[in-house]
């Protein structure tokens, strides 16, 4: 019981490191005040550039990571893994450091579902990749693979621990986007720029 709480408390105190905030800070911006006001990855990608941003999406990937590794090495219950993977999702969203507000949470459940069952995680990862730049906009590859990972989780037959965390961080994923649902049907969400995602830049 000790070391399953030690891990949840791990798991949250990882996902509440606000690598994109930090990083605008680096360059003078809080990313709190700019573009969609959220510290996650996307939004350090739109406002400080991708070269900024993409190494945030790998540190936020990497917090879901770290959280279900380190709750392995402390406990052999199967389920204190997925909690502590669900507590760095909650401190990325709601992180102590900040006041909790944070990002959506989307970077950090995958690494999350990576470290669980790596290939439903590289698939939802690729998935979210391939629809956003389709589409242009990342928010609808953040729903889609919302949506994707859980189903993936059920019909593969995973253990209940997955499948119970796959479909609560998809639902709470697809709420925490319905701004974004809101003004794709407004038709005034932000697009990729496809020609400054390849120059490296925004």
């Amino acid at each position: 019981m000790t070391d399953g709480i030690i891990a949840v408390a791990a798991g949250y105190l990882l996902g509440s490191l606000p690598f994109g905030y930090w990083a605008g800070r680096l360059r003078g911006i809080d990313l709190r005040l700019a573009g969609s006001g959220n510290t996650g990855a996307t939004n350090a990608m739109r406002v400080l550039g991708m070269k900024i941003g993409l190494p945030v999406m790998g540190l936020d990937i990497g917090k879901g990571v770290a959280a279900v590794v380190i709750a392995r090495g402390l406990s052999e219950n199967n389920l204190v893994p997925v909690l502590a993977g669900a507590a760095a999702v909650v401190g990325h969203m709601y992180p102590l450091f900040l006041g909790f507000k944070g990002g959506k949470g989307v970077a950090t459940g995958a690494g999350t579902m990576f470290a669980l069952v790596p290939w439903i995680g590289l698939a939802a990862f690729a998935l979210w990749l391939g629809v956003s730049l389709a589409t242009r906009y990342v928010s609808v590859g953040s729903v889609v693979a919302a949506v994707a990972y859980p189903a993936a989780a059920f019909v593969t037959g995973q253990p209940w621990p997955v499948r119970l965390f796959a479909l609560g961080s998809g639902i709470w994923v697809v709420w925490r986007h319905r701004a974004n649902i809101a003004r794709l049907r407004a038709g005034t969400e932000h697009r990729i720029n496809l020609r400054a995602v390849f120059a490296g830049r925004t």
